[in-house]
């Protein structure tokens, strides 16, 4: 039931962004004109898509407020994972493996040993 609510909630957000989208703001917006005469007339449009946002908006708060209901009201037993408590990872000593040609984590190591910094191209010194 929660699933479908959300979907329904996401199907009217995407409405609702839709309708405000095509509403004639200062900017033009996204509204297409239309015949002058009847639903497509300016008035007619901004009637409809006036009446269509606030009803649109009135669903979504409400599925809102009923997810909200639903999600306080559901009690599923609380679980913690242990699967990891008392496995111990390798222990870091600070020894720093072997950059095994690259210069640039090699004058990495370097410089977290305190030693100067090893470049292979004088042209671009590293920083320091």
């Amino acid at each position: 039931m929660f699933t479908f609510i959300l979907v329904v909630q996401a199907i009217v957000a995407a409405a609702l962004v839709t309708v405000i989208l095509m509403q004639r703001s200062e900017g033009g917006g996204l509204g297409m004109g239309g015949s002058p005469s009847g639903l497509m007339s300016a008035r007619g449009a901004a009637d409809f898509l006036t009446r269509s946002t606030t009803v649109l908006a009135t669903v979504f708060v409400s599925l809102s407020i009923v997810l909200a209901v639903i999600a306080a009201t559901q009690h599923r037993a609380a679980t913690v994972d242990t699967s990891l408590v008392g496995k111990a990872g390798p222990v870091d000593d600070g020894a720093v493996p072997a950059a095994n040609g690259d210069a640039l984590s090699g004058a990495a190591a370097a410089a977290s040993n305190g030693a100067a910094p090893v470049t292979t191209n004088q042209s671009v010194p590293l920083a320091q």
